[in-house]
């Protein structure tokens, strides 16, 4: 059985409607070299481990909705993540809607999060270390 999932919650003036967490890699069902939360859907993992480990970090968080997973690129795409279908490529998910959470999956970039000062806006966004430079 794997261990539990390793939350980071950001310390940020967000209103309280507003929730953010990132990830370490404790808490997963991926072995050897994407071991052991691996979220990623693109790089090689054992598909029934990478979705065991969504599904495990949708139980940890209580979400009603799945997040809005994107086929990441770096690039400046950015999805409405209420009405996106599928895996919509993007580097970036917005939020103007409760519903699916906005998602972005980090190695060696940083997540961005961003929202308005009523919380009713929300987004995400992969920041590579060459932009952030």
């Amino acid at each position: 059985m794997a261990d539990r999932i390793e939350l980071i919650t950001p310390d940020w003036p967000a209103p309280p409607a507003v929730r953010a967490v990132a990830t370490t890699r404790r808490g997963g069902l991926s072995i050897g070299r994407y071991a052991s939360l691996n979220l990623a859907g693109h790089v090689g993992d054992d598909d029934r481990a990478m979705a065991g480990n969504r599904a495990r970090l949708c139980a940890e968080l209580g979400l009603v909705h799945p997040p809005r997973w994107l086929n990441q690129v770096h690039g400046c795409g950015i999805v409405d993540a209420a009405a996106a279908r599928g895996i919509p490529e993007a580097d970036a998910a917005l939020a103007t809607q409760p519903g699916p959470a906005c998602v972005v999956l980090t190695a060696d970039c940083l997540p961005v999060l961003f929202c308005n000062d009523a919380g009713t806006v929300v987004a995400a966004a992969h920041a590579g270390w060459r932009g952030l430079a």
